[in-house]
């Protein structure tokens, strides 16, 4: 405070006034008590040391006490941050964001078969006919191509089949964010050639309805999962089992 400052400035500048003169007084005293050593220059300066030391305490106990200085608030550290939470949905379940997020644990590549995951087709012969996406992984495959990079694949016996998947996908809006783009859906002639791919990507996971593809890459791939409505008996530690790529995500 203004009133409150002047006051401290008026009593300190009081007392290097009296100490500038006490000191004065001192020397001199001392001067004389050495040009006459007598008792009473003892007594004098005595009883003025006496005197000196009361007027001291008596002007630091009347000065205002100082207010303590409020606390500066702790500035946060270069580049840190508060740690942020993502919003949960209106029913308070997770997001399919925050699911595919916790599903893949941090894999940056997968890859994914289309017939009988992504199409209602189950085999290469019934591609060459037609190409249907099913509706409830749309979703779920551009949440994916978000958060990795994705790659489609299917093993098929002709071009037409080729167009047909292609025809598809971009129907059902797959290919609109740029997350997943028509390069990233790749074709072969065998199983053999699909596994090729899932090595030659170097995927951190991969999904496919082939048991004996699934068995093939254990030993490469960090994560598999195998979509089949059989339980894969013996499956590796690093392969999960799923009725579809919906529930497994859910």
């Amino acid at each position: 405070m203004p009133g409150l400052a002047a006051a401290e400035l008026d009593a300190v500048s009081l007392v290097r006034r009296v100490a500038r003169a006490l000191n004065r007084r001192i020397s001199d005293l001392v001067a004389v008590l050495f040009r006459h050593k007598s008792a009473g220059s003892f007594g004098a300066v005595a009883g003025f040391a006496i005197a000196v030391v009361f007027a001291w305490k008596f002007l630091r106990s009347s000065s205002p006490a100082r207010p303590p200085r409020p606390a500066a608030p702790k500035r946060p550290l270069a580049g840190s941050a508060a740690p942020a939470t993502e919003p949960v949905g209106d029913s308070g379940k997770l997001t399919t964001r925050q699911i595919v997020a916790r599903r893949l644990s941090g894999c940056r590549r997968v890859t994914c078969q289309l017939i009988g995951v992504v199409f209602e087709e189950k085999s290469p012969e019934e591609l060459q006919k037609q190409a249907t996406v099913r509706p409830s992984v749309v979703e779920l495959l551009l949440e994916i191509s978000k958060y990795c990079d994705f790659y489609l694949m299917e093993t098929v016996l002709d071009d037409k089949s080729e167009e047909n998947a292609l025809t598809a996908l971009e129907s059902a809006g797959l290919f609109r964010t740029g997350g997943l783009i028509k390069e990233k859906v790749l074709f072969c002639s065998s199983e053999v050639g699909r596994t090729s791919f899932v090595r030659q990507l170097e995927s951190d996971f991969h999904i496919d309805t082939s048991l004996e593809i699934i068995s093939q890459l254990s030993r490469f791939i960090r994560c598999q999962l195998f979509v089949s409505s059989v339980e894969g008996g013996q499956l590796s530690a690093n392969v999960f089992n799923s009725l579809s790529l919906e529930q497994f995500f859910s």
